[in-house]
């Protein structure tokens, strides 16, 4: 088809070329008026385009002094030039020459004529001779042609004329110019300047014949690119060559034009003008030249659009292949990944969420199979519009259509798979819930009333009420449901089937057997019968509860919910029964087994949606910030947010999932022993507190974005009706779900072998919890400038009431703070306790938890506590560097202030134990008889020698006071403010008394005076006269004036009548009776007993302190407390 039209086109091109050269006819190189313009110029001869009576050309010599002087060269180009511009017809009869003479003289007139004679080229027809004017020169001339006529060798005759009017003789008057006496209007330069536009007008349409000939063999030669790229480059190559030839088209034309106006002109400004044979000549040579370039023009239209349209064809081609190719790779992406769909499920939950990943998955295909179709179509309607390349497209198409075709089959019979497996699940689902449901009937029926006739009748009907329920809920026959669900039961499915139809199976023998005792009684009522409940084994070890079944993921929350009222009611109604009947063994731990499978389903169950919730929060939301499609809908400034926002959510994911779950699911046919459980991964559960800590940075960078696109499009997509803080709320909450679940299981396990692993991983989960919750607290602290981790384990934290009492405040100030508390949230650490004021709560969310501005601290080496504060049960005194410092707290309730005396207890108590291990250590190395070196804060007589005897009483004194638990540990501080303080009771006694409260000691200090006394050892002990420390405030003394108060120095002088004792207090100088057992109270052992500075142990509701401090005893390796004496 290219060629075809390339062949026309040349021949166009040629007729084109031949007539523009035919404009210059010369045989040799042809010659151009602009290049002899100069020349042409001077005017030496012209062609005035006049005409003989036969048709010939004139040309016209006229009268030029300087003839004789024009150089050869230039006088055979003129004559040349002007022969070659009449046709061939006009030049081939002859040129007339008329010589205009009459201005010159003979002599010049012959040299012309021999001249022209010898330098014409072409043919003469005739040569007409103006001769001279002149009388002389006429008749000169007149003589010398006839003698020298023979010497113009011309083969034409020369005529010598002596005017014009002569002239006019041989050549028409119109035919002739002005100057000849003629009317033919001539102009030399316009007649110049038009030849050279004509000539240039036909070398310009010569030049574009050329290059469209040269342009057209360029695209019938070239080759089609193979790729996209390449064809749209090459068209538009074309296309831009192809302009800028019509470009050059359109100007030459419009060049033509302009011409072919000028030489109409004076025709068109008057009609009578008649053009002179040269101006038509010159006419339709341009009338020509214009239609040859507008054939040219329309030929070359003609082979352009054939080209374009296969350049484009191939174009498309090429988009077309490339698409495919895309196209082809995604099909095969998409069909690789429905391949992957080859999961049944393992619970309707499961399954339903394969169905909705699969629909989601088929809605991301949709756009590729859209593609693939359009792109078929697209290749259907290049083979209807006749493409050349045909039989590449078709099989493509081909390819296509079948591709689509088989993604939507194979989509539609995985749905129809799932559909099925669906289906089944259902059944299997419904089946074990009729049977939980069945367990839970025969376990809660009241056994006394199945006493009566009445009773069992009723009971039989509620059995057979439930029976009847069973027929759209349970499986009929297992060989039915492997020939239906064939083609999607596995090995795992098939076993799960087997064994909800085994548990089906043994629930309705236990029902069998129960109808079967139900109608003895209902038939015959002889004498009250109590029907036996099936054994445990029955179904405890069923196979609803067996390792197969662990699969199972939470069908839904009603049901769960459902339950869990089950187990309250079937608990409560087991309570009732129990005291009722007087109770059978055998069936109340038959029900008890019951609600404990509940639980540990319930634990499993909830853990599995738990995981699952985790998972679906990782890959829907986490994951999605790191992938780069989602890249644009996340801002710059949420970007790197990751670990903030989820926490080590993802390790809380993995430790259940591969760890915990897995452990939960080796107990469900051992429920009762879960807390081994539990307490396995205790440890691996302080990954919380890291959660937890991080959780109000997470809530607040929640807060900024929560509005953002991109959690809006996760959401979407994973179908969430609640936004993703909910699901960041998830971890907390669960660790909270634990201790619940474990309170329900040891209240139905009290009896059974893991009773005290559930105790113990209950109390492990509240301690986790009460860490979380300190931990929370404790990173809200500002202001501290040390190391909080060196400060030790925080035990407790909560908010007081507390005043201040220095001694060495001014007196305005100590009256203030007694009567003004400041709230103050105390932190209680292993090494101090801190003082901090709560700020206010700001924000919303986690960013409500409080901050706590750090004010001051107190080291456990240096405090002391008072248990009772006289007037109120919440307060407790923590005083500090032998009550130089004194701090009243008020706790929000009495059980608090217990709670915190005890801890703090046992924090002084563990000092007070390491420094007596210490003590006893350094004892051992010394010389039994050597004296012992003297305190260095002792009394007057700190001279004493101790001698060993001494030390082993002291001992043995000691360990008889490791009974007794006070409600005041009092240390007796050294008076520089050095030593530790040791707590006041032994450390069994703490040990053994972690529920212990002041309100309850029969020996604390607001009952001492009802009891008279303390009880156990302590009242066996006996006073004798000597110096002691009081540890706690006295005013009840026989004079009402006489007191004593925690710190003081008294001495007992002398024993009295009816068990008083005459006490001098040596701080106030005041003496009074204080009864003997009020004394012991205030001051502790008798003299043999040693008083510890942190009162290692006292009786009734005082402890003794001792002039030296545990630290000092321990750095002086001393092993003895002595007492202080007069």
């Amino acid at each position: 088809m290219h060629v075809a039209f390339l062949g026309k086109l040349m021949i166009e091109l040629q007729v084109f070329s031949f007539h523009s050269d035919e404009i210059m006819h010369q045989d040799i190189i042809p010659l151009y008026a602009a290049d002899i313009q100069d020349q042409l110029k001077k005017q030496f001869a012209y062609l005035s385009g006049g005409r003989g009576g036969d048709g010939c050309p004139v040309i016209t010599f006229p009268d030029y002094p300087a003839f004789s002087e024009i150089p050869e060269k230039e006088f055979q180009n003129v004559l040349t030039y002007l022969t070659s511009i009449p046709s061939l017809r006009d030049a081939g009869i002859g040129f007339i020459l008329v010589i205009d003479r009459r201005q010159d003289k003979w002599t010049s007139v012959k040299a012309s004529i021999l001249r022209i004679a010898a330098s014409f080229p072409g043919n003469l027809q005739l040569v007409l001779v103006l001769r001279p004017t002149g009388f002389f020169h006429r008749a000169l001339s007149d003589i010398a042609f006839k003698f020298n006529k023979d010497e113009f060798k011309m083969k034409v005759p020369i005529i010598m004329l002596g005017s014009v009017s002569e002239l006019q003789g041989y050549i028409d008057k119109t035919q002739l110019t002005e100057d000849l006496g003629g009317t033919l209007d001539y102009c030399h330069n316009r007649w110049l300047s038009r030849r050279t536009a004509i000539e240039g007008f036909a070398q310009k349409v010569k030049q574009t014949a050329q290059i469209l000939q040269s342009f057209g063999t360029e695209l019938a030669e070239t080759e089609l690119p193979n790729d996209v790229q390449s064809t749209s480059s090459l068209l538009a190559t074309h296309t831009e060559k192809k302009d800028k030839m019509k470009e050059d088209i359109r100007l030459a034309v419009e060049q033509g034009d302009d011409i072919l106006g000028s030489i109409t002109k004076p025709v068109t400004e008057n009609p009578e003008y008649k053009l002179n044979q040269d101006q038509l000549d010159n006419q339709t040579t341009v009338e020509r030249l214009l239609a040859q370039l507008h054939e040219t023009e329309a030929a070359f239209d003609e082979f352009w659009i054939k080209h374009q349209q296969k350049l484009e064809q191939c174009l498309l081609l090429r988009n077309f292949e490339q698409n495919f190719r895309e196209v082809k790779a995604a099909l095969d992406i998409v069909s690789e990944r429905l391949s992957a769909f080859t999961d049944v499920g393992n619970s309707c939950s499961h399954v339903e969420h394969i169905l909705k990943d699969l629909a989601n998955f088929e809605e991301k295909s949709c756009e590729t199979i859209a593609k693939a179709r359009m792109l078929a179509s697209e290749g259907d309607a290049f083979i209807q519009s006749n493409h050349y390349a045909v039989d590449s497209i078709i099989p493509k198409c081909s390819e296509l259509h079948h591709l689509c075709d088989a993604f939507a089959a194979e989509t539609e019979r995985r749905r129809n798979l799932l559909n099925k497996s669906l289906e089944l699940h259902d059944l299997l689902e419904k089946s074990m819930k009729w049977c939980d449901e069945g367990i839970y009937l025969l376990a809660s029926q009241p056994v006394d009333k199945c006493q009566s006739q009445d009773g069992a009748e009723s009971a039989l009907q509620e059995i057979e009420k439930f029976l009847d329920t069973g027929a759209g809920n349970k499986i009929k026959e297992l060989n039915k449901i492997y020939r239906e669900y064939a083609h999607i039961l596995n090995e795992d499915l098939k076993e799960h089937v087997q064994k909800v139809f085994q548990k089906q199976e043994s629930m309705e023998e236990m029902f069998q057997k129960r109808q079967i005792s139900l109608k003895k009684l209902a038939a015959k009522q002889t004498r009250p019968v109590q029907p036996v409940a099936p054994r445990p084994e029955a179904f405890v070890k069923s196979p609803c509860t067996s390792p197969g079944l662990q699969r199972e993921y939470v069908s839904n929350s009603e049901s769960s919910a459902l339950r869990r009222v089950n187990y309250r009611k079937g608990k409560s109604e087991m309570t009732e029964l129990h005291q009722s009947r007087g109770g059978s063994t055998m069936d109340d731990e038959e029900n008890l087994a019951v609600l404990r499978q509940h639980v540990i389903n319930e634990l499993i169950e909830t853990e599995r949606a738990y995981v699952e919730e985790l998972l679906c929060v990782l890959e829907g939301y986490a994951a999605e910030m790191d992938n780069p499609l989602m890249a644009h809908l996340i801002s710059p400034e949420l970007q790197n947010k990751k670990d903030i926002l989820f926490g080590n959510m993802e390790e809380i994911y993995h430790f259940h999932n591969r760890i915990f779950l897995r452990e939960l699911e080796n107990y469900v046919e051992y429920p009762e022993l879960v807390g081994r459980c539990f307490l396995d991964q205790m440890e691996d559960f302080q990954i919380y507190e890291k959660y937890c800590q991080n959780k109000p940075r997470s809530e607040s960078l929640w807060r900024q974005f929560s509005d953002s696109v991109f959690f809006q499009e996760c959401q979407r997509k994973l179908d969430h009706k609640l936004s993703l803080d909910s699901y960041l709320l998830k971890p907390v909450q669960r660790i909270t779900k634990y201790q619940l679940l474990l309170k329900e299981m040891l209240k139905y396990s009290k009896n059974c072998e893991g009773a005290e692993d559930l105790q113990e991983a209950l109390t492990s989960i509240l301690g986790i919890l009460k860490a979380v919750n300190d931990s929370m607290h404790q990173i809200a602290i500002t202001g501290y400038d040390g190391n909080l981790n060196e400060l030790g384990k925080l035990l407790m934290q909560g908010s007081f009431n507390v005043w201040t009492d220095h001694k060495k405040g001014h007196s305005k100030v100590k009256d203030l703070a007694r009567f003004k508390p400041m709230q103050r949230h105390l932190f209680l650490h292993e090494k101090a306790v801190l003082f901090c004021k709560k700020r206010e709560e700001n924000g919303e969310g986690y960013e409500k938890a409080p901050s706590y501005s750090y004010k001051h601290s107190l080291n456990m080496a240096a405090v002391g506590i008072t248990e009772n504060v006289k007037g109120d049960a919440k307060k407790f005194e923590i005083w500090y560097n032998a009550r130089e410092e004194v701090y009243i707290i008020q706790a929000p309730t009495p059980e608090v202030k217990a709670t915190w005396v005890n801890e703090i207890r046992k924090v002084l108590t563990s000092q007070l134990q390491a420094c007596r291990e210490a003590s006893q250590h350094r004892t051992l190395e010394q010389t039994q008889s050597l004296p012992l070196p003297a305190s260095s804060c002792t009394s007057p007589s700190r001279n004493n020698i101790r001698n060993t005897k001494k030390t082993e009483e002291r001992k043995a004194d000691l360990a008889s006071l490791e009974g007794y638990s006070t409600t005041t540990i009092a240390p007796k501080y050294p008076e520089k403010g050095k030593g530790w303080a040791k707590t006041s009771h032994s450390l069994d006694a703490s040990e053994e008394n972690d529920g212990w409260s002041s309100a309850e000691d029969p020996l604390n200090s607001s009952d001492a005076e009802e009891e008279g006394g303390g009880g156990g050892a302590g009242s066996e002990m006996k006073l004798t006269p000597g110096k002691y420390t009081v540890v706690t405030d006295y005013e009840k003394g026989v004079s009402e004036e006489f007191t004593v108060k925690s710190g003081d120095l008294v001495q007992l002088i002398r024993e009295g009548e009816d068990g008083l004792w005459y006490v001098k207090n040596l701080s106030t100088g005041r003496e009074g009776w204080i009864p003997a057992n009020n004394l012991l109270m205030l001051i502790g052992n008798s003299k043999s007993a040693q008083s510890l500075s942190s009162s290692e142990s006292g009786t009734a509701s005082s402890t003794l302190s001792t002039s030296s401090s545990c630290s000092d005893s321990c750095n002086a390796s001393s092993t003895s407390f002595s007492d202080i004496k007069g």
